[in-house]
């Protein structure tokens, strides 16, 4: 069984910092990527940034130049820092992680998810 905890988002000012993590946990063999997600009210859910085991990063322009995405491979963890956050940056972020689990020698790719956060961005 494998579980991916994030940690608590917020309410943020307009131009503040917030840093999210997200660990995984369980039967794990290999992490492939792993990556943040956000869905604000009303919309589809979009991809924020992502980073495979090999170190390449992916961004959606909005986000590019402010946040940075980073994998601690020891802990199974990923991070986002956010910086210069927007009111359009207001969302539930859910984490991610493209990964092989299992045990007894059989292993399966499968994606796993957070629970999700809020984060909030208002004066």
């Amino acid at each position: 069984q494998v579980q991916l905890v994030e940690s608590k988002g917020g309410l943020v000012q307009p131009g503040g910092s917030l840093r999210l993590s997200c660990a995984a946990s369980g039967s794990i063999l290999k992490i492939n990527a792993m990556g943040w997600y956000r869905q604000a009210p009303g919309t589809q859910r979009e991809l924020v940034a992502s980073e495979t085991s090999g170190g390449a990063t992916n961004y959606t322009d909005s986000v590019r130049g402010r946040f940075t995405i980073s994998i601690d491979n020891r802990k199974n963890t990923v991070y986002l820092r956010m910086n210069s956050l927007k009111p359009e940056d207001t969302a539930v972020y859910y984490c991610y992680a493209d990964l092989f689990s299992g045990r007894d020698g059989i292993y399966y790719l499968n994606e796993h998810w957070g629970q999700g956060t809020q984060v909030t961005v208002s004066a």
